[in-house]
């Protein structure tokens, strides 16, 4: 237990974990309430209208390439978290008020998804690197696992939330609790000792910095390999919104409370894999490579589930999976990248993994709209079954483990 939670040890840290648990729970509020919103009250169950907010949701992560990088490298990390958090905030009470009085359209979604996944992705590469200023870098791969497991405990909460209010009291006030959860991670943000936080080395601005993340990641084959297996499953298995809710509302005919149970069961194999994922001391390329194959499995499973509680149970299988799939590759290129080039880094992971979502979440709605949703979530398990692969190739050409040899 205390190797499992040994960066709670770290005041700072606990400080910044509870703000960040709190916003999580709305954030998973908002995205259970988004997908219900335009597939059962904007539009009449179209699964590619859910794909075409994901891919305006996720697309900024690519579309700003390398900016966001460039900034979570050479920008203030703190003051930087709070503005995108700040910005994350008004737009959800925003996109709340006009749910709310019933003014909202499919297209005011749509230009939400846009304005929140730009703000997102200038977010996500500064809170995935600001973690190395609250530990050390020893404790680096556990705090990194307890990020996880704050992130999927929050989805076992969110979305069972999200549909009681939904049902109770209605969708806009789903946006509207997200949008005030966000003052938590505010508040956590102020109240950070920064005399203890660990400085870390800044990149210096040069003419060419902006894409020295590229030049850095190509010049080494195993972040490569690691890239390659996300884009395969980042953009055709992590499709979560189109296969739960269109198997739970064509399939199984479920209402909001069923469908936002399955994505609280899902979580539960996401915080398992989490908390595994904690307990180690140091990620690996087998848990890589495992966690692409039990992917693809545990999607077969799912797609031929004859009933909902056997399609719930394999989604703790697929919860389980894709935490331990993102999360070591999180671990993996974090600890194998000099801190000055980090926040590029992660940029382009964050990209290529979630900037995928503009080519596969439309096709991936395509799918479930015509072949139907049990053959969408084969495209699934071929993403997981394809990134196996790759890295049956990798380890066939003397493929090395990422060196963990990054100095701070």
């Amino acid at each position: 237990m205390n190797t499992t939670f040994r960066s709670l040890r770290n005041a700072n840290y606990r400080t910044w974990a509870a703000g960040a648990l709190v916003s999580n729970v709305g954030t998973w509020m908002q995205r259970t309430a988004q997908d219900w919103l335009v597939l059962t009250q904007l539009t009449h169950h179209n699964a590619s209208a859910v794909g075409t907010v994901m891919a305006l949701q996720f697309g900024p992560q690519m579309l700003f390439l390398p900016l966001s990088g460039y900034a979570a490298d050479h920008y203030d990390q703190r003051k930087m978290l709070f503005a995108t958090q700040a910005t994350m905030g008004v737009l959800a009470l925003a996109l709340g008020m006009l749910t709310i009085t019933g003014a909202v359209q499919l297209w005011h979604v749509y230009v939400f998804a846009f304005l929140f996944g730009s703000a997102a992705a200038f977010d996500a590469p500064v809170r995935q690197t600001f973690v190395t200023q609250l530990v050390d870098e020893a404790d680096l791969p556990n705090a990194v696992a307890l990020n996880s497991t704050s992130f999927n405990a929050a989805r076992m909460l969110g979305p069972a939330v999200a549909g009681l209010v939904i049902a109770s009291v209605g969708t806009g006030w789903a946006f509207t609790l997200n949008g005030l959860s966000f003052v938590a991670v505010l508040i956590s943000l102020t109240r950070l000792r920064v005399s203890a936080l660990h400085a870390q080395a800044r990149a210096r601005r040069a003419r060419g910095s902006l894409l020295e993340g590229f030049r850095y990641v190509g010049a080494r084959p195993d972040l490569l390999t690691i890239l390659v297996m996300l884009f395969l499953i980042g953009t055709f298995g992590l499709n979560f919104p189109i296969f739960i809710s269109t198997m739970a509302v064509r399939v199984f005919h479920a209402d909001a409370r069923g469908y936002g149970l399955l994505s609280s069961i899902m979580a539960v194999g996401t915080v398992s894999g989490a908390l595994l994922a904690a307990g180690r001391k140091r990620p690996s390329f087998a848990a890589l490579s495992s966690g692409s194959l039990i992917f693809g499995l545990g999607c077969t499973v799912a797609a031929i589930a004859p009933q909902y509680w056997i399609f719930a149970a394999s989604l703790v299988v697929i919860g389980a999976a894709a935490l331990t799939f993102t999360n070591t590759s999180n671990s993996l290129m974090q600890l194998s990248t000099e801190p000055a080039m980090r926040g590029r880094v992660m940029a382009l992971r964050i990209g290529v993994a979630l900037g995928g979502t503009p080519i596969g979440a439309p096709i991936v709605g395509w799918v479930a709209d015509h072949p139907g949703p049990r053959w969408a979530l084969g495209v699934g398990a071929a993403a997981g079954f394809a990134s196996a692969l790759v890295a049956v190739y990798a380890v066939a050409r003397n493929f090395h483990e990422p060196r963990h040899d990054a100095q701070p």
